[in-house]
């Protein structure tokens, strides 16, 4: 268990991409959506997981965290029981100084957004803004993972 501090951003330029020094293809799917929790099942290129997050704090910034590595295959099953609409994307880890950007590359109905999350260790915490990075959207609930999965991108 966690408390999971970040920013989240869009992403003006592929700029990004040459700079990463880790690519992951990421397959999600969510078993419930409700704005207090969300229980998230995940495969990340051949590894499973079930995250359960709590609701966010009012600058949208922080809240709980609990993830849990599964077998392949449980997750594979669990995607049976998710709710309508399945994430996929390509995640992009970008280190800048001492902090890491994980930059998700959407695929499918989300295909064209790029988004960027930094983790921090407190809200004010300074880290240094890479030039490819653009709009802050941290707060802004049309831009989380389960609802772009009911209101994916190409449709707004």
């Amino acid at each position: 268990m966690t408390i999971e501090i970040e920013r989240k951003f869009l992403v003006k330029s592929t700029g990004f991409k040459k700079k990463a020094f880790q690519k992951n293809y990421i397959k999600q799917g969510f078993l419930n959506s409700d704005k207090e929790r969300v229980v998230r099942v995940r495969i990340k290129d051949n590894t499973g997981f079930l995250t359960i997050k709590g609701a966010s704090n009012t600058n949208g910034t922080t809240r709980f965290e609990w993830e849990k590595e599964i077998d392949k295959k449980e997750a594979d099953a669990l995607f049976n029981l998710c709710e309508k609409g399945i994430i996929e994307k390509y995640r992009y880890l970008v280190k800048v100084d001492s902090h890491t950007f994980e930059v998700d590359d959407f695929l499918g109905e989300n295909n064209g957004l790029l988004v960027a999350e930094v983790e921090l260790e407190n809200e004010n915490e300074h880290f240094t803004k890479p030039e490819w990075l653009g709009e802050e959207v941290t707060g802004i609930s049309k831009y989380y993972n389960s609802n772009l999965s009911k209101f994916p991108y190409n449709k707004w």
